[in-house]
């Protein structure tokens, strides 16, 4: 068999952020926003790779695409369609494009022009697949089999609308039989898995699982600079919100990966869009850009998602649910998506990239054992030793309590002080709680539930009205000890 190049291209997490936006990078000590990715940016880097090795670019997106921005959550994905079959993928797996519902989803991968594939999401009616499990390509003389694995987590802790009628399992068990049957009866000589179970999930997967000669990994935006070893296995991860690009260049000789090399790359202001992919971005963003531009208010601290216990961002939306509520404490859940908000303005869109679903305001009255409890069932989806029990998200966001814990301690036993405005925690004593979404209060918390006539952009905007400019530096609401 003669020798192959073969490159390898990674996007994932982009969250639907068609444009250029801002990033956070860390500069010594602080964090520092520049301006980063867009769709027509990152179509500029495929097609030079492309036309570097033509024929022999794979072109990958691991989920994590279809959803996370005003225009794509208001079109339902559809805007998105034009632009990702411009970039012109070769496979895709999923994670919050379930959001829009099972069936949703599935009509809008038929308008793809390549496969969504995943070993692990199954019709609960008959325990079908719901997507194809894997696909073959084809790269000179050889032949490369890609696997597909979902985000495990969509039936177990995001909103049950998310994957009604089907269910998904971590895909661990099935990719032994996966990779065998393309070894042995489809007889390829490589191996791609495209995952978005996340850094630590995938990192055990490698190590269990053998065969596996590349590992895109997802879910956990991690801006791997330098690939990870598993044994043979080769693993990067790519970022998020589409302001970076995972390259890999693969020397093949005889089907087996003998050189590689790795790059990942920027996606910068200073790379010039392509035009036709600029024009289809434009297109989309055109009928919203009056009303997302819109400046509502400014911001004295620099919100942004970067930090696993507590944020900034979610500090402001915290800050603005205690307002609009009056309770006693708030709760969000630890997304990481939401391009940052340096210091300055604050526009609508924004607003809309914090908490695109754009849920009501709810309250709820917890006692103090459900409160202990519910974080403690936090902290170990977060934290926990076996990593395919991890099920983030960063730490759930909270305000108005302060939570001291151990990182090492076993599950249910790492909360070590807990108080409530200021007063420790009363296990039997009753508190009213702001929070949005079922995953800020899970459905098997609390009483007396209420959702009530405000929602989440609305009530921040109304914050920034009376507070100008916004303040909402790292309290310490939850220190590990």
């Amino acid at each position: 068999m003669m020798d192959e190049n073969l490159t390898i291209l990674q996007l994932n997490d982009s969250h639907a952020y068609l444009d250029i936006h801002q990033e956070l990078f860390w500069d010594g000590d602080h964090a520092k926003y520049k301006l980063a990715g867009g769709f027509a940016r990152i179509a500029t880097i495929f097609n030079k790779v492309r036309e570097e090795n033509p024929n022999k670019t794979l072109v990958f997106d691991c989920g994590d695409t279809i959803h996370g921005t005003y225009p794509a959550v208001k079109t339902k994905g559809e805007a998105l369609i034009p632009i990702l079959n411009y970039l012109d993928f070769d496979a895709m797996t999923a994670h919050w494009e379930f959001a829009y519902g099972p069936e949703h989803f599935k009509k809008l991968t038929k308008k793809l022009n390549y496969p969504m594939i995943a070993i692990n999401c199954y019709h609960e009616s008959d325990n079908e697949l719901f997507f194809e499990p894997w696909i073959i390509k084809e790269v000179g003389k050889t032949r490369i089999g890609i696997i597909g694995i979902a985000a495990t987590i969509v039936d177990k802790v995001m909103p049950a609308s998310f994957s009604k009628g089907i269910y998904f399992t971590l895909g661990n068990q099935e990719l032994h039989y996966y990779i065998e049957k393309l070894r042995n009866q489809e007889k390829v000589d490589l191996i791609i898995v495209i995952s978005h179970l996340g850094f630590p999930q995938e990192m055990k997967l490698a190590r269990e699982i053998d065969g596996i000669d590349v590992l895109l990994s997802s879910h956990t935006h991690n801006r791997l600079y330098k690939p990870v070893l598993v044994d043979n296995t080769i693993l990067i991860q790519s970022g998020c919100h589409g302001s970076f690009i995972g390259r890999l260049d693969l020397s093949i000789s005889h089907g087996r990966v003998v050189k590689f090399q790795h790059k990942l790359i920027t996606v910068s202001e200073n790379i010039q869009p392509d035009h036709e992919a600029d024009d289809l971005v434009k297109h989309v963003l055109n009928p919203y850009n009056d009303k997302l531009n819109q400046v509502v208010g400014y911001t004295d601290t620099g919100l942004n998602r970067n930090t696993v216990l507590e944020s900034t961002m979610d500090n402001f939306l915290l800050q603005s649910l205690l307002k609009e509520t009056g309770a006693q404490i708030a709760f969000s859940n630890g997304w990481r998506y939401g391009a940052p908000i340096p210091p300055g303005k604050v526009t609508l869109n924004d607003l809309y990239n914090i908490i695109p679903t754009n849920p009501p305001v709810s309250t709820v009255e917890l006692t103090g054992k459900e409160i202990w409890m519910m974080m403690e069932e936090n902290l170990e989806h977060l934290f926990s030793r076996d990593p395919y029990n991890q099920m983030g998200g960063y730490l759930k966001r909270c305000m108005g309590i302060n939570l001291y814990f151990k990182v090492e301690n076993p599950p249910g036993q790492r909360i070590q002080e807990l108080f409530v405005k200021g007063k420790k925690l009363k296990m039997n004593e009753t508190y009213l709680a702001a929070y949005v979404t079922s995953q800020g209060v899970p459905p098997n918390y609390g009483k007396k539930k209420k959702h009530l006539d405000v929602n989440a952009v609305e009530a921040m905007q109304k914050y920034l009205s009376h507070n100008q400019p916004v303040k909402s530096e790292i309290q310490g609401t939850v220190i590990a000890i």
